[in-house]
């Protein structure tokens, strides 16, 4: 039997680009459905894993000089080691697996924003994934202006943020398309994705993807909604 075939265990993926909350949405979102009882398995890319979190040193730190190539097939590499240790095995025993990032970062940071072919990064990802398709991917949106000064307040700290302008208004219009329904089917290996807006205070934000969540499995979700 393979994972797609057994129903209960769901896998939802979190994206959204730099400073529009997507890693504290990750977290609250565990923390509120960990608390109504469901079995979560909060893991994010790249890490997740002992040998992911190598990987994601690596990605990160601002020291590292990598070309595009080689940033996409360690982000790959990382992905491999979690499908196989960490996010298959919690699908098939029935968990809700909350993945901050996945594959359509892949195409957004390295597809738009570093330039590299969609059909050479589908094909790498492939065998990184074995064909799981999330079930739904929430993708926080807000304004790039907005979102930009929101990671400027923190600080820029890891080697993705500290991209420029145009390399972020280019993941921003990729995350942008990739909301458009005719977008998803030309790209089933991403799954449903959903826009929520990220606007407003953390609580907001947590209760919209909450409802996401009810409307797309009423019986499993909807009393964790508290608006």
């Amino acid at each position: 039997m393979t994972v797609r075939e057994k129903p209960s265990g769901l896998f939802i993926v979190l994206e959204g680009s730099e400073g529009v909350g997507k890693t504290t949405q990750w977290q609250r979102l565990a923390e509120r459905l960990g608390a109504a009882g469901h079995d979560v398995v909060a893991v994010r890319e790249p890490g997740g894993t002992a040998a992911g979190d190598e990987v994601r040193r690596v990605l990160l730190d601002p020291a590292s000089e990598l070309t595009p190539e080689t940033e996409a097939l360690l982000f790959a590499a990382s992905r491999a080691q979690l499908l196989r240790t960490v996010v298959q095995p919690a699908v098939v025993r029935g968990a809700v697996v909350l993945v901050d990032r996945f594959l359509l970062s892949t195409y957004a940071y390295q597809g738009a924003g570093r330039g590299l072919q969609l059909a050479a990064l589908h094909a790498v990802n492939l065998l990184a994934t074995g064909g799981l398709v999330p079930d739904l991917t929430l993708l926080l949106m807000m304004p790039l202006d907005a979102a930009m000064a929101r990671m400027q307040a923190r600080g820029a700290t890891d080697r993705m943020e500290r991209a420029g302008l145009d390399f972020h208004t280019r993941v921003q219009l990729a995350f942008n398309g990739a909301v458009q329904q005719e977008w998803q089917e030309q790209h089933p290996e991403i799954g449903p994705v959903t826009a929520v807006d990220a606007s407003g205070t953390p609580e907001d934000v947590t209760e919209r993807c909450l409802a996401r969540l009810a409307a797309s499995w009423p019986t499993r979700f909807a009393g964790v909604v508290h608006g």
